[in-house]
């Protein structure tokens, strides 16, 4: 079951770059949705639209969950649940750059079974799942083993704020970003970072499918307090997010906070 649910998944996130690109550097319509959650395009609805109308109709007993449709309870009985970002990176995405993706992912009760992060404008598919090998465009991917020291991290600025860590002392790692949040879990899954760290909450659409991807390539996957993952809960959250090698993961643990 998970191995169709992929390639559903696979068909429905090529569907979804083509509309994509037909409004990337077209100077879509866009707005700001309000309350901290950033912009929306008419593109994202597009894309979340079609998504909708394929995955559903394809499953229709499955629950939905997606960062551009209203919540709806139901989902919370299905024995398994679409969890969809249709554009993550909507900033890169209106500002023209290339870093934004579709994350596609199945929860089976409280894990991910199933996963496609896309990258249109790279030609760029990571998936994997429960069970199964994580790959890069058909190949394996794994992620970096290495030490805490110099390490480089995939994360925004509130990350190394002295006070998330043991005696107010961040680790010496190095900071980059990358503007999709499904990405970065990708990047770290396949060791072309060493971890992707949040010290904030992240919405379930952001890093379901990366989730999975990072944890079947090898790399150690906790909220930031060093727990599993749990999907298609209520609140749509996870406390946070450590995602990378096991023993670079361990050495983070150890100078969080608790």
């Amino acid at each position: 079951m998970p191995e169709r649910d992929l390639a559903l998944l696979a068909q429905a996130a090529a569907e979804a770059g083509d509309i994509a690109l037909r409004y990337w550097r077209q100077d879509p319509r866009a707005w700001d949705k309000g309350g901290d959650q950033g912009p929306v395009s008419e593109a994202d609805l597009a894309v979340n639209q079609h998504l909708e109308q394929l995955l559903r109709g394809a499953r229709p007993d499955y629950g939905w969950l997606s960062e551009e449709s209203a919540d709806d309870p139901s989902r919370l009985d299905a024995r398994r649940c679409f969890i969809i970002d249709p554009i993550d990176g909507t900033r890169a995405f209106l500002d023209g750059q290339e870093g934004f993706s579709h994350s596609l992912a199945i929860a089976e009760g409280e894990e991910i079974i199933a996963a496609v992060v896309f990258l249109p404008a790279r030609n760029t598919t990571y998936l994997a799942t429960a069970g199964g090998p994580a790959l890069k465009n058909g190949a394996p991917i794994a992620p970096h083993d290495t030490e805490i020291e110099g390490a480089t991290a995939l994360t925004n600025k509130t990350a190394f704020v002295p006070a998330f860590w043991r005696g107010g002392v961040a680790p010496p790692m190095k900071r980059e970003f990358r503007p999709s949040l499904a990405w970065r879990l990708c990047l770290a899954a396949e060791g072309r970072f060493d971890a992707a760290l949040s010290m904030r909450a992240a919405w379930e659409w952001d890093i379901a499918a990366g989730s999975l991807i990072a944890a079947q390539a090898g790399a150690a996957v906790t909220d930031r307090h060093g727990a599993a993952m749990r999907f298609n809960s209520p609140k749509a959250q996870v406390d946070g997010l450590v995602v990378a090698a096991p023993r670079l993961h361990a050495e983070i643990m150890a100078r969080l906070e608790p």
